[in-house]
């Protein structure tokens, strides 16, 4: 694959070519077994079948009695009872009933249940209140799914509801795809570590957290991350140990043109193949993409606001693909502007924006100060709004595609 153009000459390439570009390199991961436990946020790497039906028996959809059709005013003695996980053994008796509870088991014999509510209880019979028909609040054997139906496609990301589907569907373990191993490098010899004092022109490192946190949040394995300092030889040593370590590396910084930026150099030194450096997005525009082997490099902006925004445009995506998601890049929709938002000529703009609900649906308003280094304007934003590149304001009410966030 061709190297994209630098920003010194001004060529900067689309976000969306580059997110082809990336995905182009992408080489999915192997898959491994887990148990279901342990898939929360895992990518499946094989589809789901139900091994059997769901429920596996006709059960009770209330408390009442099982009985057979019926009709109001009948008198039906009891005669034993049926419990979730203890069903009755002994088959219904015609024109008898057997007490029952949700979940359990219908007996042999009965096609109906009827609602404690609808009947009087005597000291050892029911008298129906309404007439019952067969099924009524009955959960028929494989209503939910079908013995080798399916249940979840590979490609699937796992949350709380499709573990309990799979579960439901007789697995106790399943195929994802490993974890992504993502190392996370912050340079500059001004950052320090959170919490620790700060002298004359320096900075808490929040990028760090921030990007393992978002790796995290993307099914990855952040890896411990580092500080890389204004030194040549040491960003050359720290990116090499991350390049063995790691599926992907994060580097935060360093990749402009100023005469302390090592980063570039290091990682042509280190057979890293330059994708592309330089997209016409605001903020990101430095934004760097290379490859060794299967191995992943983004060098993503240092001003905090930069680094979230393209992690999500970029580097998010290439985590989705490369636990083999079905869909890597978000969802796009269309809403409408609820304030103006004055346009640049040169570069799409990555605006975090909040949703509020007007009369005539959803606006997006942005999210307090948009300068790359207001991290604050990434707390409570529902969405990115993308701003065409162009001459002018967009004024209020006019369309614009929004994406959700990597980080809400």
């Amino acid at each position: 694959m061709t190297s994209g153009a630098t920003h010194a000459s001004g060529e900067l390439i689309s976000i969306e070519e580059a997110r082809r570009r990336i995905l182009e390199t992408v080489r999915p991961l192997e898959a491994e077994t887990v148990p279901v436990a342990e898939a929360l946020a895992r990518v499946l790497a094989a589809d789901v079948a139900a091994t059997g039906d769901v429920p596996p028996f006709a059960a009770s959809a209330m408390d009442g009695y099982a009985l057979a059709e019926a009709r109001a005013g009948d008198s039906l003695p009891v005669r034993g009872e049926a419990r979730a996980g203890a069903p009755s053994r002994s088959p219904l008796s015609p024109g008898t009933a057997v007490r029952i509870s949700t979940g359990a088991e219908l007996p042999d014999g009965a096609a109906a249940v009827v609602r404690q509510e609808d009947v009087e209880v005597g000291e050892s019979a029911i008298t129906l209140m309404v007439d019952v028909r067969a099924g009524d609040n009955v959960r028929p054997a494989g209503e939910v799914m079908r013995a080798g139906s399916a249940v979840l496609a590979a490609g699937a990301r796992l949350g709380p509801a499709e573990l309990a589907a799979i579960v439901a569907a007789g697995a106790g373990s399943v195929r994802v795809a490993r974890r992504p191993r993502v190392a996370v490098l912050c340079t500059g010899d001004e950052l320090r570590a959170p919490g620790e004092p700060l002298g004359e022109g320096e900075i808490h490192n929040s990028n760090a957290p921030m990007l393992r946190g978002l790796a995290a949040l993307g099914g990855a394995e952040p890896l411990p991350s580092a500080i890389l300092p204004d030194d040549r030889a040491v960003t050359e040593a720290g990116l090499a140990a991350a390049l063995e370590a790691a599926d992907v590396v994060l580097v935060s910084g360093g990749v402009s043109v100023g005469p302390h930026d090592h980063v570039k150099p290091a990682l042509a030194a280190l057979g890293v193949r330059q994708v592309f450096w330089g997209v016409a997005l605001q903020p990101g525009k430095p934004t760097w993409f290379g490859a060794r082997g299967d191995a992943l490099v983004f060098g993503l902006p240092g001003n905090p606001v930069s680094a979230a925004v393209t992690y999500a445009l970029f580097a998010a995506p290439a985590l989705a693909a490369l636990q083999g998601a079905a869909q890597p890049l978000p969802p796009r929709r269309t809403v409408h502007l609820g304030a103006q938002v004055r346009r640049n000529p040169a570069r799409e703009q990555a605006l975090r924006v909040r949703l509020e609900h007007g009369p005539e649906g959803e606006l997006a308003f942005p999210n307090g100060p948009q300068a790359s280094h207001h991290i604050t304007s990434l707390l409570g934003a529902d969405a990115l709004a993308l701003i065409p590149r162009g001459e002018g304001t967009l004024q209020p009410g006019q369309p614009v595609a929004i994406e959700p966030t990597a980080w809400s």
